[in-house]
């Protein structure tokens, strides 16, 4: 494995991509969506009596960007790779590249490299409005680095697991089903098993008192906290420093707070907080707990790992079973 190979199949992929009119129209429409979405959402804060009083509105308009920005990412993600293994079988293409002295590992990291590529544009072309609090002081230079990098490894692992689909299953629109599932599961199945697990773990117990005996229940959230640990939107934010404490004024009264209107700090707070549990003590205030972030992230690259070894194990030859209804060449 070399990376002039890895390097050969990536533009390839590129170049083929460029053919068609329609990306530079779909990333034209993307650009205008997405920061137009973001210049509303500062008009209505602006506009907004509660975010002026409590400071800028570049605080909260930075996380509630990166969270939409985020999920729409991983949305449109698994259409970059979840076809890029099984479409070229169907086509009778993939054969092309396996006869030649490229290995399967060059050919499964060359066309994850150019789609991954591409998620890295669509997050690149958000930075006018995520950058726009950065621009104006609300929020620091390490701050937005840290998370758009969290972002852009997020990126590259649904780029991996999609392609993983494409390269096991042989249908093209069945694999990107599967990819769309897999992000789903990320997203929204993680926060529902949660829900699920804490009832089953909860503790119950009769307590006795002067009122009589009654039931009591205490939930135990410090033992299923690492199912929400994999979940895109918790590592994100989870991730992102803290801002600085500053000076709120109530009346006569003055005291040092983090934002309260901090989205990403706000996330963070209540997860650690469901790390440390009904018993947890220790962090010295709320949401100063163990971080969850490394958990999550660690559990998601191993995910890639193995997606992209699947990938390359599928691409070896010879071929000694071809799926029923594919053509090799």
């Amino acid at each position: 494995m070399t990376a002039h190979g890895i390097g050969l199949v990536a533009r390839q992929e590129i170049r083929t991509r460029l053919r068609t009119g329609r990306w530079k129209t779909l990333l034209a429409i993307w650009f205008v969506t997405v920061n137009g979405l973001g210049l509303l959402l500062r008009l209505a804060l602006e506009a907004d009596d509660t975010s002026r009083e409590f400071g800028e509105p570049g605080v909260p308009m930075f996380g509630s960007v990166l969270f939409g920005v985020l999920v729409l990412t991983l949305l449109i993600t698994p259409a970059l790779s979840g076809q890029s293994i099984n479409g070229d079988r169907e086509r009778g293409t993939l054969a092309t590249l396996q006869v030649t002295r490229l290995t399967p590992w060059e050919i499964a990291l060359g066309k994850l490299a150019a789609a991954w590529g591409t998620g890295l544009v669509t997050l690149l072309l958000t930075l006018p409005c995520v950058l726009w609090p950065v621009a104006e002081g609300a929020v620091g230079v390490g701050r937005a680095l840290v998370v758009l990098t969290v972002m852009a490894l997020l990126i590259g692992v649904v780029c991996a697991v999609s392609q993983a689909w494409s390269a096991l299953l042989a249908r093209s629109i069945t694999s990107v089903l599967m990819s769309y599932l897999t992000v789903f599961g990320l997203l929204a199945g993680t926060p529902l098993l949660f829900m699920i697990a804490v009832p089953v773990t909860a503790e119950h117990r009769r307590v006795e008192s002067a009122y009589g005996v009654h039931g009591e229940t205490i939930e135990h959230t410090e033992r299923v906290w690492w199912l929400l640990a994999p979940n895109p939107v918790v590592v994100l934010a989870d991730a992102a420093p803290r801002l600085p404490e500053r000076e709120i004024i109530a009346g006569d009264v003055r005291y040092m707070r983090s934002p309260p209107n901090d989205p990403l700090g706000g996330l963070s707070r209540e997860v650690r907080d469901i790390r440390e549990g009904d018993g947890g003590h220790h962090g010295s205030d709320r949401g100063e707990g163990g971080s969850v972030w490394q958990y999550g992230l660690l559990f998601d690259l191993f995910l890639a790992a193995g997606a992209i070894c699947l990938t390359a194990t599928r691409l070896r030859t010879p071929l000694y079973r071809v799926p029923k209804g594919v053509r090799v060449a």
